[in-house]
């Protein structure tokens, strides 16, 4: 079926097709759109982010609900605000000609007793996010007892954000005779558990394969140091000069904090993440669309409500927690038809996971190497030499013609260039005219190996004999001293001793959290090492075998009284717990 006419819609939903710009249906409505408008049937349809699936489900909901009716007969629930309100808004604008149509949005952030009364002026569809929808329920502020479609839009998000009991009890809520409509890009087990509970023998419709990602998104992966990362990420910016990109980081902490530092550095950038007020997203949401913000920085469930389809890159500054979550950022671009890019700026640890994600979206990836200095600074003059070539002519500018060529009267057309295209090279130049190649080999060493004078290497006395290797030892490091995931890098793992780095400032919080630190029974010591290569000696030698499992208290008394104060056994227990310790994103 390759035309709206031929799915079986009626004139009021093609006159706003038509108005709407849309040619062609995509293949998930192909697929869905005659099969649910046919049939009273459960549906389970996996497709991609961007395919549009809001059209699939939302165009058979607005011709078979009863529009004089003002009892509520749809309900959709959506992981986000955005998506709420993006799929209010869209039902909307497919509904323009529906004459009576009230579509409300129920979600959190907002006030309670406004969205009450739009419900009771009669809705024949609520979209909804879990969390508000199981509030107004308990309220009885909303009747969804007499509903004939249900949807769950974006599935394995809701799951993945812990909205498993809300959706079971809103549902307890529902007849069951309704039509229940699930859409989701990936299919994990909670997700299956959800059709096999509130579904009857569900029409299955897969656009493409299960998790594979679109044929319209390439991948990229930069391999760097972990305290390199903002660095990758800013020359992956610049070597993009019209880069209109969702920058995904795993916290809320880190993507307030790489927005600041983007912004502070002079790019067009924004933070989108839970802890924004609802007018705070609104307005970070509309400056993104206006393209007024170059570089949106996002947690993955903020970015949930993206629906823009000029996005040219998607950089994972972080890989998520959940690899399946890839497919949905991937997905934020080659939306449209359009293609899009998908960078990963990773450190040697999570080289595992590109694997890992190739196989889910069976797709590789492309090895790339941060670009240089000299081949941004290429990048942005080509770049500006295109825009300049490229301008239509203001002729407001005629009056000034005479002075302005006055001023240049002595200058001949290669030297006007040359000085023209300076004003932007020189900038890019000085920056990056003494910079450092970030890209590291895959044995994880950069191609710079001398280290800086701002890093301090100490030796620590456990090694493969005690059951560690490099991460694992690196992962105990980053917990035991509440450090930062790029805090502690160049780990270098030996059979009964290793050597890692970190930056200066922290050598003295090291020594000290060591002084008598005993894990497992044994004293775990800590000194830092004389020579700035990877297996460098010791500044001190050990006097006999067995010293490296001594206390070392007399000594680092001399150097710091005060940081060597004993506490209690319990307290000292409670101190050095692994476990219980929370992360804390990297420093600025």
């Amino acid at each position: 079926m390759s035309t709206f006419q031929e799915l079986g819609l009626n004139e009021d939903l093609l006159h706003a097709i038509t108005d709407l710009g849309f040619i062609a249906p995509s293949e998930v409505q192909q697929k869905a759109i005659p099969v649910l408008l046919e049939e009273e049937r459960d549906l389970v349809a996996l497709a991609q982010t961007g395919t549009g699936k809001t059209a699939a489900f939302g165009f058979p909901m607005l011709q078979k609900i009863d529009i004089n009716s003002r009892t509520t007969q749809g309900l959709i629930l959506s992981p986000t605000r955005e998506l709420c309100l993006q799929i209010t808004n869209e039902l909307k604008l497919y509904g323009k000609y529906c004459k009576g149509l009230n579509v409300v949005a129920i979600y959190g952030g907002a006030s309670v007793t406004e969205q009450a009364k739009q419900i009771k002026k009669g809705a024949q569809i609520v979209v909804a996010t879990p969390g508000r929808m199981k509030d107004m329920i308990s309220r009885k502020l909303v009747d969804i007892s007499k509903i004939q479609y249900s949807v769950l839009d974006e599935a394995d998000e809701m799951l993945n954000m812990g909205f498993y009991e809300d959706i079971t009890d809103i549902l307890a809520h529902t007849p069951m005779d309704k039509s229940t409509w699930l859409f989701s890009a990936t299919m994990p087990k909670e997700v299956a558990s959800i059709a096999k509970k509130f579904m009857y023998d569900p029409i299955e419709i897969t656009v493409g394969n299960i998790n594979e990602s679109t044929n319209q998104v390439s991948h990229e992966y930069y391999l760097v140091n972990g305290r390199d990362r903002y660095l990758a990420l800013k020359r992956l910016a610049d070597a993009n000069p019209d880069i209109f990109s969702v920058v995904f980081c795993r916290t809320k902490r880190d993507t307030q904090r790489v927005a600041e530092k983007l912004i502070e550095d002079g790019y067009n950038a924004g933070a989108l993440h839970g802890d924004l007020s609802q007018n705070q997203r609104d307005l970070v949401m509309k400056s993104f669309r206006n393209k007024q913000i170059q570089m949106l920085v996002a947690t993955d469930v903020a970015a949930r409500g993206i629906d823009v389809d000029d996005i040219t890159h998607v950089i994972n500054y972080q890989l998520p927690d959940e690899i399946e979550t890839y497919t949905h950022r991937s997905g934020r671009t080659g939306r449209a038809g359009k293609t899009g890019v998908s960078m990963v700026i990773v450190a040697k640890s999570e080289v595992r996971k590109i694997k890992s994600i190739e196989r889910i979206i069976k797709k590789q990836f492309e090895k790339k190497d941060i670009p240089s200095g000299m081949e941004i600074c290429e990048v942005q003059l080509m770049s500006l030499a295109n825009k300049v070539h490229n301008t239509e002519i203001n002729h407001e500018i005629d009056p000034f013609l005479d002075s302005i060529n006055e001023l240049f009267e002595d200058t001949d057309k290669n030297e006007l260039i040359k000085k023209f295209f300076s004003v932007e090279f020189t900038r890019f130049f000085n920056y990056y005219k003494d910079s450092k190649d970030l890209t590291v080999s895959d044995s994880g060493e950069s191609k710079t190996r001398e280290q800086s004078a701002d890093e301090v290497r100490y030796f620590i006395n456990v090694g493969r004999k005690d059951g560690y290797d490099w991460m694992s030892l690196k992962d105990f490091l980053k917990a035991v001293l509440e450090l930062g995931r790029d805090d502690v890098f160049k780990v270098d793992v030996k059979d009964s001793f290793s050597f890692f780095n970190t930056e200066k400032e922290l050598q003295e919080k090291v020594l000290n959290f060591f002084t008598d630190f005993k894990y497992n029974g044994r004293f775990v010591n800590v000194e830092v090492t004389e020579n700035k290569g990877r297996s460098g000696r010791r500044d001190r030698k050990r006097s006999k075998k067995g010293r490296n499992d001594k206390p070392r208290s007399e000594r680092r008394s001399r150097r710091s009284e005060g940081s060597s104060k004993r506490r209690s056994g319990d307290a000292r227990k409670n101190r050095h717990s692994v476990s219980d310790r929370p992360r804390r994103s990297r420093r600025k």
